[in-house]
């Protein structure tokens, strides 16, 4: 069945802003291809701002098009561990705990900001 992917806020922005190396752009298209999965907070985060409203279009278009996990008690459960167990912001918490409550594995290019929760498995397209 392959590995499953959780595409971070900024790995969307940067997608669709052809922001990616090429070889980090190849990658995230054949996710996006396949459709994306995305945490309620990363949908939040690319809404939220009041940008020209082709912009809005298209990150619109980016959200409705993926499947947004939303977030659930195993979510609220894992994320509080995590809060809990490292100094860690509450989205970054949210994201991290649905990787790991989904099994997927996030593509996030702050690799800093997850790297020391155990079992989760991360992938920094600009650095492939």
């Amino acid at each position: 069945m392959g590995t499953k992917y959780l595409l971070d806020s900024n790995i969307i922005i940067g997608y669709l802003d052809s922001k990616l190396p090429p070889k980090g752009m190849d990658f995230v298209s054949a996710i996006v291809d396949k459709v994306p999965n995305i945490s309620v907070i990363s949908q939040i985060e690319v809404l939220r701002y009041n940008a020209p409203s082709e912009i809005i279009k298209i990150l619109s278009e980016f959200v409705n098009s993926s499947v947004i996990m939303p977030l659930d008690s195993s979510i609220v459960e894992v994320t509080i561990d995590l809060c809990r167990q490292s100094k860690i912001k509450l989205p970054d918490a949210i994201i991290a705990a649905t990787a790991l409550v989904h099994k997927l594995t996030l593509l996030t290019r702050n690799i800093v900001d997850f790297k020391n929760i155990e079992g989760l498995k991360l992938i920094d397209p600009h650095t492939l």
